[in-house]
């Protein structure tokens, strides 16, 4: 079976019937649907392969108080994303303190409206970067190639637009550091067929 774009390919469940019935998914396990499905599971995994997330506080605890001295460390502006999101659902951008808390609270409850799951994350919010994806490529026997980048920058509301390759911000050196820390984080989870490793470089090509 496959599951083309939309709900089914980011289905665990499903892909996990599959698996009982002895249909073959393509597409990855349900096991690393599941761990990529949740953001900080995923950026805790990648993290410890040595992939570096965007600064930010991804911890379990979700107590507001907590939330809100983790956002004063990370510092102004940041932005605040749902564990469990995508499609910019759940995410506020916040620019100062005493838009924290509001935001914290609000985010939450769009959260668990949209994805029956209320716990989110912080992240140094970046002005202005540049959104670059890699396509990846893995096989059951543990090979994981890389099919370079696609440049991912143009959008709307959080929405891609327009992609396309190569990146005029890539450097030789650049693509080649990202293409291999793409391969470590898809390996990371135990990654196969086709997937994206999505990177946002910063104005110092960080």
């Amino acid at each position: 079976i496959h599951p083309g774009y939309g709900f089914l390919a980011e289905n665990p469940t499903f892909a996990q019937r599959c698996e009982t019935e002895h249909i073959t998914f393509i597409g990855p396990s349900s096991e690393v649907i599941r761990l990529m499905g949740h953001k900080v599971e995923a950026k805790t995994t990648i993290q410890k392969a040595g992939v570096p997330p965007i600064p930010g506080y991804h911890g379990g605890d979700q107590d507001i108080a907590t939330l809100i001295t983790e956002g004063e460390h990370i510092g102004f502006p940041l932005i605040i994303k749902a564990a469990s999101g995508g499609g910019g659902k759940g995410m506020r951008i916040v620019g100062d303190e005493s838009e924290l808390e509001d935001s914290l609270e609000s985010c939450k409850r769009e959260s668990l409206k949209a994805f029956g799951d209320d716990s989110i994350f912080l992240e140094k919010y970046l002005d202005r970067p540049r959104h670059v994806e890699f396509q990846v490529l893995g096989d059951h026997h543990g090979h994981m190639v890389h099919l370079f980048e696609r440049e991912c920058s143009i959008q709307r509301r959080h929405q891609k637009i327009i992609e396309e390759t190569p990146s005029t911000a890539l450097t030789p050196r650049l693509r080649k550091t990202m293409g291999k820390a793409a391969v470590t984080a898809a390996q990371a989870v135990g990654y196969t067929n086709a997937g994206t490793v999505e990177f946002m470089i910063d104005s110092e090509k960080n």
